[in-house]
């Protein structure tokens, strides 16, 4: 009985882990699906961009993030690879376990076999029986020769489940080699394209190594466009932080006011007070003189009048974030700082279809002696993209850079920039909301076009791929 019990725990507790690993293994498999159709969108866009333009920056971004995203593949093919050979070696060790039982249980079924053929006549059975001492001690033999004709056919059962097992974890165990086989295979292939990526990264870099005068000066010219552009964001968001002092200086000014105006009007009221008590003592003291003079009892003094003070409750203190900067002073500011930075990493793109052709920061062409610094994100996108506004905010400034338009928006102590916009369709001090058209995209010289995304915290740069949603 105890063998059979065994062995329905061991049918329900393998499935069940089983379907653990599998459930790891589908997602693994899910996030491979995920890279690959990324990738594939990749190379499509490369050879597309590789047709029309010459070798640039953005073709060796894109070829960069496609070699990350084949070495992502590849580390998702050796976990699933793990997976498999950690299934495989569970089914050995069920496999052989369940072995050693079902030979276990056969032995001990032929030897109950055996001692029922050698007692297997009637007569045995009865004289078995008949041979008890009481009536009681024959019940007992009854009920322990159907105990026994029940274990046997318990066992009998337990074997043919235990085969069933067995047989099922052998094909699994096939099962599993295949697989682990066709993972193998897709690994093989996914490092022959890494191979052929780095060959195209090599491609490519020797194309720039080329054009390195005609990009430098490219850069060069960006790099200039870049500081006015910093110049007029700077200038601009100290006019807010100056503004935003001033208005809170103004509103404790006028709190101020207001607190001394009511201290003055308390401190009045209570002069008056005083006034009408002065003038009840001399009442009363009239009064006094009076009675005294006609021989009167004189009338007994008021109790004076004390006003109740009521002390204030003490008030709870409420543990909250205070605003860090000026410019979330107000209910407002501060409530969209808050919501700006709870949504970190989950911001929309400025345009629909883009790739970062220049990554934030510095950074260096290997193998050239091209460099800069980038303040935001190059964002390449089709001339003419319609460019939103990443999240709610108001309008500090548009300015022109180099013919081009700059819009910045204020959300609280942050501030988001588009730049590099061939026309603007919203105006200074505008609200906007998350997903709002600000203008278009302006074409670059080779008639690509591109914009520029920055992300700020009052005057630092932030990184905006860190704030902006993958793709």
């Amino acid at each position: 009985m105890l063998k059979m019990m065994i062995t329905c725990f061991l049918a329900v507790a393998v499935p069940a882990a089983l379907f653990a690993q599998q459930g790891g293994s589908e997602e693994l498999k899910r996030k491979q699906a995920e890279i690959q159709r990324e990738i594939d969108d990749l190379r499509s866009t490369l050879k597309s961009s590789r047709k029309n333009t010459k070798a640039g920056l953005l073709q060796l971004s894109m070829v960069q993030k496609k070699l990350r995203l084949r070495e992502q593949a590849i580390n998702n093919i050796n976990q699933q690879i793990g997976v498999i050979e950690g299934t495989i070696s569970k089914s050995k060790g069920e496999i052989e376990r369940l072995k050693v039982e079902l030979d276990t249980l056969k032995q001990q079924y032929a030897k109950s076999i055996v001692y029922a053929y050698k007692n297997r006549s009637n007569y045995d059975f009865l004289n078995f029986i008949f041979s008890a001492s009481s009536f009681n001690d024959a019940l007992r033999r009854v009920q322990y020769l159907r105990a026994y004709r029940l274990y046997r056919e318990e066992q009998a059962s337990t074997i043919k489940s235990t085969q069933v097992l067995y047989m099922d974890k052998i094909a699994g165990l096939e099962s599993s080699r295949k697989e682990k086989d066709l993972v193998l295979q897709k690994q093989e292939k996914q490092k022959d394209e890494l191979e052929g990526e780095k060959k195209e990264k090599n491609a490519i870099l020797s194309e720039l190594k080329a054009r390195e005068n005609e990009i430098s000066k490219e850069l060069t010219t960006k790099q200039k466009a870049d500081n006015k552009l910093k110049s007029a964001i700077k200038s601009a968001i100290i006019k807010e932080i100056n503004a935003a002092r001033l208005k809170a200086a103004e509103e404790a000014k006028e709190k101020a006011l207001a607190e001394a105006k009511a201290a003055e009007a308390a401190k009045a009221k209570e002069r008056e007070r005083e006034r009408e008590r002065e003038k009840e003592r001399e009442r009363e003291a009239e009064a006094i003189a009076k009675a005294k003079k006609a021989n009167e009892p004189a009338p007994t003094p008021k109790a004076p009048v004390v006003a109740k003070v009521e002390k204030p409750e003490p008030k709870k203190e409420v543990e909250a974030k205070k605003p860090e900067s000026v410019l979330e002073a107000t209910p407002e500011g501060f409530r969209i700082s808050g919501s700006f930075e709870s949504n970190r990493g989950r911001l929309p793109w400025p345009v629909e279809k883009g790739q970062v052709k220049i990554h934030f920061g510095t950074y260096a062409i290997e193998h050239t002696k091209l460099r800069g610094n980038n303040p935001g994100i190059t964002l390449a996108t089709q001339p003419g993209a319609i460019v939103r506004a990443v999240f709610e905010g108001e309008i500090s400034r548009i300015f022109d850079i180099d013919g081009n338009w700059s819009v910045l928006i204020r959300h609280g102590k942050y501030f988001t920039v588009y730049s590099n916009l061939s026309s603007v369709s919203v105006t200074k001090d505008q609200k906007v909301s998350g997903g709002q058209m600000l203008g278009r995209a302006a074409a670059n010289d080779e008639g690509q076009g591109e914009i520029e995304f920055l992300l700020m915290q009052e005057n630092r740069n932030l990184d905006p791929e860190r704030w902006i949603r993958g793709k």
